[in-house]
């Protein structure tokens, strides 16, 4: 995976030594002071979404991100993700049997049943580690 900068492309980036994503996530910001992006967006496939929505929160993290970095070795990069989205560190102000789900969905307003249409939720994200709001 290559990754330029929202500043525009850089010789560096081109080059075959070109900063992996590792180098990119340490260093924070492009040598001239852009942001990075990925030169080419993967495709995600309807067959792919599918699949994802059986996956856990670890899972899916992985079958995403490793579309992004190809310079952690696919086993490492799992073996990182599944020790990070755990209930230990996601569980900070909730109820027991809510602590596993990383991003737990509250519904304000639940869909039709009969439909399954409609419907208003919100996504959790504020209890993470960071106890942050988005």
């Amino acid at each position: 995976m290559r990754y330029l900068s929202t500043r525009g492309p850089t010789a560096a980036v081109h080059d075959p030594a070109a900063p992996g994503f590792t180098e990119i996530l340490l260093a924070g910001l492009a040598a001239d002071g852009g942001l990075y992006l990925p030169e080419t967006y993967p495709r995600v496939s309807s067959s792919d979404l599918a699949q994802w929505r059986a996956l856990s929160y670890a899972d899916l993290a992985f079958a995403v991100l490793s579309r992004f970095i190809d310079d952690i070795p696919p086993a490492d990069l799992k073996a990182l993700l599944a020790r990070t989205y755990t209930a230990q560190a996601y569980g900070n102000g909730r109820s027991r049997e809510q602590a596993a789900e990383i991003t737990p969905l509250r519904w304000l307003e639940r869909p039709d049943a009969a439909s399954g249409e409609g419907g208003l939720a919100i996504l959790e994200l504020s209890n993470g580690p960071t106890l942050a709001f988005k």
